[in-house]
């Protein structure tokens, strides 16, 4: 059953028990992406890279970048 029949269904089914009408699939939509955007621009999926001694961020400083123990595929 798709979005439309479901609210086809809901809105009969609301018709038969004298309740409000349920609002069309999709409404939101705009709503709820407007949302998960402006939460991810405030709470990043990463946690930001440890600043270096010199107060700068940079390459080598993440666990994957080739950190401390983390020797580089030529050994050096």
């Amino acid at each position: 059953m798709d979005a439309i029949q479901q609210h086809m269904l809901d809105t009969y089914r609301a018709a038969q028990l004298a309740e409000p009408a349920p609002p069309p699939p999709g409404r939101h939509d705009r709503a709820v992406l407007r949302d998960l955007y402006h939460h991810w621009l405030t709470h990043p999926p990463y946690p930001a890279r440890p600043a270096l001694e010199d107060g700068t961020s940079g390459p080598g400083s993440g666990p994957l970048d080739g950190g401390p123990g983390i020797s580089s595929p030529s050994g050096a």
